[in-house]
């Protein structure tokens, strides 16, 4: 515990101090695909059927089980403050204006299976306080598990989350609903708002695509200057002055640092062309490359931020366990980053933990591999953070 406090005063003195003299400035915090369903939902108060219809799992159960043979024994159940661990008090310390995350479940008791996939996901809506514990303040929801439990499950996912008061953007009960941005109002700084879009190449099905008369997720069909300018458009008609533009944006694959040139080119031009401040992307189970363009941040890929992949095999080199939270300070005036700290974690026991010294060293020096085409290099702080310079 005295280690945690002293890295918390490290951490956010500087930041606390910042702010105060920066009125026109947002901190969000981003995070990339937070799962909280099938092992993590089993461990929760408040389990659901823990069937799957995987080819070498039946049971939500055997994704526990594989945890504690590689950490230990999770004393079930757990709070729902459990999941978050130590990124609680990085959160309430920091106490960044709003809190952004894919979430990468459906929240439902539905049975109702995608019969053509081969994984699903879902947490029971009983534990939704798990999000609420975390102050989640948006969820983006264009992703390729929402709809893993039907159409039944989407609107109980969109039901609960509404009844909580977190916003969505990204899925919806017709084509216009899950195109609408979420609007998240920051007392005395404006506005932020969150565009959501879903590609293909993530793993999500065609025929998820949401239509006038029915349900589903902002598909986005490529990555075209006609899918810019239908995006421009959007936000031309929505932003005002002082606003900050987000669009959190799940595509590639899971594995792998590669950004393809079609990512690079579509992400700059939504900087460039269609008036966005920020792009969030997500869908790699691992932190990949980030760039500061114009002034402005590109997350190629977040990474998973929450997930039960403990014990599984395969990619063991991608060290998906090792995870960040990203603290953006965008001016409003203009959208500029101002500043940008990522703190590394570590998934244990379906909790996230602050990261060793060499854990952090080992992400920083990704990033900086990953990075370097897009002339950005790390430094990992005295207090385990890791900030780009020439930026603070």
């Amino acid at each position: 515990m005295a280690v945690i406090m002293g890295f918390l005063a490290l951490l956010i003195q500087p930041v606390l101090a910042e702010n105060m003299e920066k009125g026109n400035v947002i901190t969000l915090f981003l995070a990339g695909d937070v799962m909280t369903g099938r092992g993590i939902d089993q461990v929760l108060p408040h389990p659901g059927n823990p069937r799957l219809y995987e080819p070498y799992m039946k049971s939500a159960l055997g994704y526990v089980e594989l945890a504690e043979k590689l950490n230990g024994r999770i004393e079930k159940p757990v709070d729902c403050a459990y999941v978050w661990g130590d990124a609680l008090g990085i959160l309430d310390h920091i106490r960044p204006d709003l809190r952004i995350i894919n979430l990468e479940t459906a929240v439902t008791s539905s049975d109702d299976h995608w019969i053509s996939k081969g994984i699903h996901y879902r947490m029971h809506p009983d534990n939704i306080a798990c999000l609420v514990e975390a102050g989640i303040d948006f969820c983006s929801l264009a992703n390729n598990h929402v709809l893993d439990w039907g159409y039944t499950g989407l609107a109980e996912t969109l039901a609960t989350l509404a009844g909580t008061g977190i916003k969505t953007a990204g899925a919806g009960e017709n084509l216009q609903r899950a195109g609408a941005p979420a609007i998240l109002d920051v007392a005395g700084k404006r506005r932020v708002i969150v565009f959501s879009y879903g590609l293909g190449s993530s793993g999500i099905p065609r025929d998820w695509g949401a239509r006038d008369n029915r349900g589903g997720v902002n598909r986005l069909d490529d990555l075209s200057d006609s899918s810019l300018r239908e995006i421009g458009a959007r936000v031309k008609a929505i932003k005002k002055r002082g606003d900050v533009v987000v669009v959190s944006i799940h595509w590639g694959g899971n594995w792998g640092y590669e950004i393809p040139k079609d990512h690079i080119r579509f992400a700059r031009k939504l900087i460039d062309d269609a008036g966005v401040d920020l792009v969030h992307g997500h869908s790699s189970h691992h932190p990949k490359a980030l760039e500061i363009y114009g002034g402005k941040l590109i997350l190629y890929g977040s990474g998973d931020f929450l997930n039960d992949y403990e014990g599984i095999s395969g990619y063991e080199e991608f060290r998906s366990d090792i995870v960040l939270m990203y603290f953006a300070d965008i001016e409003t005036s203009g959208g500029r980053l101002a500043r940008l700290k990522l703190v590394p974690m570590k998934i244990n026991r379906f909790r996230l933990n602050q990261a060793t010294k060499e854990e952090a060293l080992w992400i920083k020096d990704t990033l900086d591999r990953t990075s370097e085409k897009f002339n950005i290099r790390f430094r990992l702080n005295d207090d385990n953070t890791i900030t780009p310079f020439p930026y603070r």
